[in-house]
């Protein structure tokens, strides 16, 4: 049975049961006596199975949108990125990575699980080969491209609750890495990677 289905019972089990004790308390002056800590326990049971469905049933819905939401985004992403019917596509180039001399590095950055950001917005290599490794633990695909000047250099695959890296040779400077869903870097998927 599904989360939804046990907060249903457990539900309607505790309206009935409220039902049937107030009857008998009506009925009966003795009620509930000697059987009051069975009655206590009985409802105990009942809301804390209903309060654990009614939240596990929430914890689902959230991942069931987020799914929606990613499928969503990937059929906007690829309805922005196909040609329009009689027209060839554009052919992509990406600009040469400028040349650089040096150790380089390797720096960590993750998604955050459930909002549209970085776990940082400064990231600090030396210039070389400098490789992002990107962790997305989120239902919600994102990537990590690196850009200067608003031309972009590299970037990794879109991803969702997985890993990926980028690595571009990048020279002294200042350079953007942000996520390219539509509308994802505009809400905070941006930050700023210094190499010196």
């Amino acid at each position: 049975m599904d989360n939804e289905t046990l907060f249903f019972i457990f539900g309607i089990a505790l309206a009935v049961s409220a039902v049937v004790v107030s009857l008998i308390g009506l009925r009966s002056e003795k009620f509930p006596g000697n059987k009051f800590p069975l009655v206590i326990l009985w409802f105990a049971i009942l809301m804390g199975g209903a309060t654990t469905f009614a939240v596990l049933h929430a914890k689902d819905e959230d991942k069931a949108k987020a799914a929606e939401f990613a499928a969503e985004n990937k059929k906007i992403t690829n309805q922005e990125k196909s040609p329009e019917p009689g027209k060839e596509a554009p052919a992509e180039s990406k600009p040469a990575a400028p040349a650089a001399k040096g150790p380089g590095g390797t720096l960590k950055l993750s998604a955050d699980p459930t909002q549209l950001a970085f776990n940082t917005k400064t990231l600090t290599s030396k210039p070389g080969k400098v490789t992002i490794d990107f962790t997305n633990p989120s239902a919600l695909q994102h990537d990590v491209a690196i850009e200067q000047n608003g031309e972009e250099i590299a970037s990794t695959a879109l991803i969702a609750e997985s890993k990926d890296s980028v690595t571009a040779e990048l020279a002294p400077g200042t350079y953007t890495f942000l996520c390219n869903v539509p509308g994802h870097a505009e809400a905070g998927m941006e930050g700023t990677l210094t190499v010196k």
